[in-house]
């Protein structure tokens, strides 16, 4: 075991906090979500976005309260070895691998992609881009967890201002009529919307993973809960609003929505004002996973579920930089089989989804066993658990990719588990 135990900075309050919540949650999914939605289930694709909303908030609730209970670096992994052992930690420390290494990638060809639709790029280059966001996560993280805090609390800032810009310079065109009829396509499609807007949630796990460089995680986790639950569903749902209030998910394809939205105020330029929102946005979540998921790794190698070299903290940033080079190296290595091989976005996207929604129902289910929740709060891992559970099937046959990650994990953790002597009254047996 490393004596490098509690050498992380403490230096993440309430403000930084919520940056990092923003930026988790509001990715890729509000750029290509909203449109596809309404696209799916018309104006009722507004009941998912409001649904959800609701939802997440026990969601995020269970993940700061076991974070406040108990701060330690690494987030989920360390509820998962309080609560079911260090087998099961080490198959959620692999998952957040597989989660990271195939998720990271495809929203950073999701910028590059925006960016292409302003000016026009070759494939290879789109791709290029993409290892290029990733490089500039990497530096920021490695410069700190400061360094980083303050990027991330830049980059929300401008994250609100863009949303902000596209919603109110649409406001005008919103039109009651766009609203009718509420349900052009029946009731089904609104759980159809509802699986896929769920993507758009998945991020509230991950500021916990950097719990124990909190200064204060008692007050400063609930307060940047209900702070971060309450201005990224007024976001969602008022660009959903905007979105269908305008038609602009019918001018076609993931990108025209909020193209059509920002031309409104931008003009000529909507497709740069696009490709600039897709950038800013989407660094932000890769820089946050980066953060988040490095500390994920550095706790895994600490107890044995990775190999022991992982266990390292800068000596002057105070980081885990081994990890980072890890993760960093890992996406690119991804970026480029996905180049190759060309999958499809609806694929590339599944894959870190199955591995997000297994680590959300270990998440769920620890937070069952070691919270001491009193009231309808009580409630809140149940359903956390339950929203888990629903999801699953959905992901189809690439579920399988997950559970094998998993499995890896869970057996190099119960090969790295330490052999115990047996006692006197174990050797007369």
């Amino acid at each position: 075991m490393s004596t490098q135990t509690s050498g992380l900075r403490k230096m993440v309050t309430t403000r930084y906090a919520v940056a990092l919540y923003m930026s988790s949650v509001l990715g890729s999914g509000v750029l290509v979500l909203p449109g596809l939605a309404a696209q799916i289930a018309g104006p009722a694709s507004l009941i998912a976005w409001v649904g959800l909303s609701l939802a997440s908030y026990p969601l995020a609730y269970t993940f700061a309260s076991l974070s406040a209970r108990k701060p330690e670096s690494g987030g989920v992994y360390g509820f998962a070895k309080e609560s079911l052992g260090p087998r099961a930690a080490s198959a959620v420390g692999w998952l957040f691998i597989l989660w990271f290494a195939s998720g990271a990638p495809v929203v950073t060809v999701i910028a590059a992609s925006y960016l292409a639709y302003a000016v026009p790029m070759s494939r290879a280059m789109i791709y290029t881009i993409a290892a290029l966001i990733m490089l500039a996560a990497f530096i920021v993280n490695y410069r700190g967890i400061v360094v980083s805090s303050r990027v991330q609390l830049t980059v929300i800032i401008a994250i609100l201002a863009l949303l902000i810009t596209a919603v109110t310079a649409s406001a005008p065109s919103i039109r009651p009529a766009n609203f009718i009829p509420f349900f052009p396509n029946g009731l089904v499609p609104i759980g159809v919307s509802a699986v896929l807007i769920f993507w758009s949630y998945l991020g509230y796990e991950n500021v916990s993973n950097v719990a124990e460089e909190f200064k204060n995680p008692e007050k400063d986790f609930h307060r940047s809960i209900l702070y971060s639950v309450s201005v990224i569903s007024i976001l969602y749902v008022s660009v959903a609003i905007a979105t269908i209030g305008t038609q602009a998910y019918k001018a076609g394809g993931s990108v025209a929505p909020f193209a059509a939205m920002l031309s409104n105020a931008l003009g000529t330029y909507g497709a740069i004002g696009t490709a600039i929102l897709a950038l800013v946005i989407i660094f932000g979540t890769v820089n946050a996973y980066t953060t988040g998921m490095s500390r994920v790794i550095y706790a895994t190698a600490k107890d044995g579920g990775l190999p022991r070299f992982l266990d390292k903290i800068h000596p002057q940033t105070r980081v885990p930089n081994r990890t980072l080079i890890l993760i960093v190296t890992v996406s690119w290595a991804t970026i480029i089989i996905f180049y190759f091989l060309n999958f499809d976005l609806a694929t590339e996207l599944l894959i870190p989804s199955g591995a997000a929604i297994l680590v959300y129902l270990v998440g769920s289910a620890s937070g069952i066993k070691l919270l001491k929740i009193k009231g309808v709060k009580r409630s809140f891992p149940w359903i956390s658990l339950i929203v888990s559970i629903v999801m699953i099937p959905f992901v189809g046959p690439l579920i399988l990719v997950s559970l094998a990650f998993a499995a890896i994990g869970y057996f190099y953790g119960r090969r790295a588990q330490p052999k115990t002597t047996p006692g006197p009254l174990e050797l007369r047996k």
